[in-house]
């Protein structure tokens, strides 16, 4: 007899950490599920839908325009607005109602996500429309998405978005945000908003220069650093004596002499003169 309690206390010490585990497990079940079921519904989302034990009733399907899904037994269901958790609850509820199942144990899948999406638009490698997720919907987030900024994209992205029924155009430097630390504008997008990357300002350079052309201008880029993006002078030109055409404020252009600790200004045109001896 004291054999026999010896043991049942063994195999109870050594089982403890495991109940605990359980417990633990049971516990964090619904905070997962609540992470999980944030978002709601809306049409043309995929989704993919089974109840326990009743294997016939596994349905893959489409959310419709109207938010509704047909659903064996029970037929039209409207899921559109409901979190997945609250649409799985709907099933449920309808099944029994219809005495078709006693107690149902619904679940619901999101396989793709159609009705919450930002579009993307200029200077990246992947211009389009992408869904938001619980894990994707931060503006660099979707920048990502889209390949990020491309080379001839500006570092200011352009952030349109809806809340509260009015629009707001917000300006976002990407680099700035993570060359200080401050994540403060990486805000979170929502349903209908727009990333828009502009063209990255230019200057032109030419005449004696090794390589003439359009370059994207730096922020705080001299002359001297212009000159080196083309390659230099050529053995014939000269940085004496340089010149700049700017378009003023009231969008006239005027011509400037230039030095070559002078600031280039965006769509400025450099000309370097060929050199006189």
């Amino acid at each position: 007899m004291r054999l026999v309690i010896h043991l049942q206390r063994t195999v109870f010490a050594a089982a403890r950490p495991f109940v605990a585990l359980l417990c633990l497990t049971v516990i964090l079940l619904p905070v997962t599920a609540v992470g999980q079921s944030r978002e709601t519904l809306g049409a043309g989302d995929s989704i993919h839908i089974t109840v326990f034990q009743n294997p016939d009733l596994t349905t893959d399907t489409r959310i419709s325009e109207r938010g509704t899904i047909t659903f064996p037994l029970i037929g039209e269901v409207t899921l559109g607005g409901l979190t997945p958790a609250g649409a799985e609850a709907r099933i449920a509820r309808q099944l029994i109602e219809g005495k078709f199942v006693l107690k149902p144990q619904v679940s619901l899948n999101v396989v793709r996500v159609r009705s919450r999406q930002v579009s993307v638009l200029g200077q990246v490698p992947h211009p389009g429309r992408y869904p938001l997720d619980d894990t994707s919907s931060s503006v660099t987030d979707l920048l990502a998405l889209a390949g990020g900024i491309a080379p001839t994209g500006d570092d200011n992205v352009i952030v349109m978005v809806t809340r509260n029924g009015k629009t707001a155009k917000l300006e976002i430097n990407v680099p700035t945000m993570y060359r200080t630390g401050d994540l403060s504008q990486n805000i979170q997008l929502q349903s209908g908003d727009t990333i828009f990357v502009q063209r990255a300002p230019v200057f032109y350079i030419y005449g004696e220069i090794q390589r003439a052309g359009a370059y994207r201008a730096e922020p705080n880029m001299t002359v001297m650093q212009a000159l080196s993006v083309g390659g230099g002078v050529t053995p014939r030109g000269t940085d004496r004596g340089l010149k700049i055409r700017r378009k003023a404020e009231d969008g006239t252009f005027r011509t400037v002499a230039a030095q070559l600790t002078d600031r280039v200004e965006p769509d400025d045109v450099i000309y370097v003169r060929e050199s006189l001896f």
